[in-house]
Formats: structure tokens, sequence, C-alpha cells
């Protein structure tokens, strides 16, 4: 990705901030983490310069989105901004017309669309329980409602899934990823009898060093850089080294990550950002030690998904 297609997704991203005709600051902190994600060797595309550009219509939309000429850097967009819309916990009928303008501009059919707004929107589905107390302290230890094995059976359940769903080809199965790591990291707060509300499982994945938009480019890069993996007659075949990386990568980062919130919550949320970025990677690389283990299992699973089946456990089906 150059320096004009970062500019043009992240000019994406401002018009999304101003679809409403205001800009939350929850809205503004996205854009930041955005450009922060978009940041390489070479540096990032000039905010302040892309903000002026975009507020006095020297830049506009239909000029932002001609230069995204690969379907993974529009769904890229795309994905940015539905998380910049989503930012301030709602909405509005203005954004979700801006949307409707962006994706066909984009030219992205429904599977795309609707993987990605499942993945950014399901915090906020998660969160319509109710939050927390205000004010509410941690404890110093809590015991969890169910057997500790049936959480690490739904760890591993939630690792391999995703391990299989960087073996299909198609680009929007990887998009199906973050939204499952957030419904495990909810499932075992709620375990431990935590509701966590809209913000807290996106602080807990990016304390722990696996922010999602970092996350989502991650992959986002591997396809676009390493090619798709072939399939014929339903099954999946020719480990290219790039779905090969990103197999492990998922299943291990979601593996260690289901293990940490377990800790996290079991100890009564009391590690800091430094303990749980240290406890994170180190469970990483016994992760990826596991990963091998199972690795018939994830290209078993791999060969029967579909996207009936993804979008079913994106929604919770």
């Amino acid at each position: 990705m150059n320096t004009e297609q970062q500019k043009s997704i992240l000019a994406i991203a401002l018009f999304a901030a101003f679809a409403d005709g205001s800009k939350h600051d929850r809205e503004r902190e996205e854009i930041r983490r955005i450009a922060d994600a978009l940041a390489t060797d070479a540096g990032a595309p000039d905010l302040t310069r892309l903000y002026q550009d975009v507020l006095l219509k020297r830049l506009n939309l239909q000029t932002a989105v001609a230069t995204l000429s690969d379907e993974g850097e529009r769904q890229l967009a795309y994905e940015m901004a539905v998380s910049v819309c989503e930012a301030d916990g709602r909405m509005s009928e203005a954004e979700r017309l801006f949307l409707d303008e962006l994706k066909a501009l984009l030219k992205l059919d429904a599977p795309q669309t609707e993987l990605i707004e499942g993945e950014v929107g399901l915090i906020a589905e998660l969160s319509e329980a109710a939050a927390p107390p205000a004010g509410s302290a941690p404890v110093a230890a809590v015991q969890a409602n169910v057997p500790e094995k049936e959480l690490d059976k739904s760890i591993l359940n939630y690792a391999l899934m995703n391990g299989a769903l960087e073996l299909l080809p198609q680009s929007w199965a990887s998009m199906a990823i973050i939204p499952l790591q957030i419904k495990m990291v909810y499932g075992i707060g709620k375990a431990h009898g935590v509701t966590l509300d809209q913000g807290h499982i996106k602080e807990f994945i990016a304390a722990a060093g696996v922010g999602l938009t970092s996350q989502y480019l991650e992959q986002f890069g591997r396809k676009l850089l390493g090619g798709l993996l072939g399939k014929a007659a339903g099954k999946v075949f020719g480990h290219a080294g790039s779905a090969a990386t990103g197999m492990a990568f998922s299943f291990a980062t979601t593996y260690a990550l289901g293990q940490l919130a377990k800790r996290y919550y079991a100890d009564g949320r009391m590690m800091n950002t430094a303990i749980l970025r240290e406890t994170f990677q180190s469970l990483l690389g016994s992760a990826k030690q596991v990963q091998t283990q199972y690795l018939p299992q994830i290209q078993q699973k791999a060969s029967t998904l579909d996207a009936a089946q993804v979008m079913a456990m994106v929604r919770g089906g």
C-alpha cells in the first residue's frame, strides 16, 4: 500500500466522521488509531493537512475511492469508515446513508459489507446488557461460574475456527476473526460475572497489545501481499506461505488472548497494561507450539466452512 492509498483510506475515515455534521471525541480517537495503524517506516499521511483538504472540500469522496484499485484496499477503507461511525456507540441515519453511498462507490457486495458491519457493530450488540455499575472496584479473585475445562474447550474452539478462517480463499473470511475474538472475550468475562460495557472489550484487547485495527491491517496485508489460497471442490489445498503464516497467527493470537482473558477475570481484573502485555507475549509463544498439534483439525474445519456458517457465527447463530 503506497502513500496515496494510505491517504485515501484515512480521508474516507474523515468523511465518515463528518457524515452526521459533527465529530465526537471517540471518532477523533478512532481516526488517530487508524492513522497510527497505517503508519509505515516512511511515515504516515499528514493528518492535519488531510483534515483541511476534507473540511475545505479540496478532496471529495469519489476521488479518494478512485485511488483504491485493489479489492482488499476497498474492504479496508469500508472497515475503517464503519469503525469511525460506530465509535460513539450509535449509528445515525446520516452515517447510515453515508455508508450506503460509500459501499456503492467501493463496489463491495453484500457478504463483504455485512461481515465488516457485523465485526464493528458486534461490540455494541454485546453491550446491550447493563454495564457494570460506575465506580465498581475489582476484587482479589473471581470464581468462574462454569468449569475451567469448559472455558479451555471454548477458547480452543475459537482458536481452531479462526485458524481455519485464514485458510479460506475468500477475502471476507478473515473479517470474521476479530468479531469471534470479541465474542470469546465477552463470554469469558461473563463466565466470571463481568458484564462488559461497549469500550471495555476493545480496551482489554488493545491493552494486551492486540489492537483491533492493527490486527485487521496485518490480516489484510498478508492477503494482499501473499495472494489467496487456491480451493477446488470445497477442499482447501496448496499451503501458500501467507496462508500458513496467517493460520498460525490467528490461531495463536486467539488462543493466547483467551487464556489471558481467563487469567485477567479470575484475578479480579487486577493486571495493569504492562503485566497484560507481558503475559500475553508469554502465552503467545506457548500458543504457537499448541497450534502445530491441532493443524489437522484446523485443516478439516476449513474444508467444511461456507459463507452461511461464518455469517451465523458472527451473528451468534
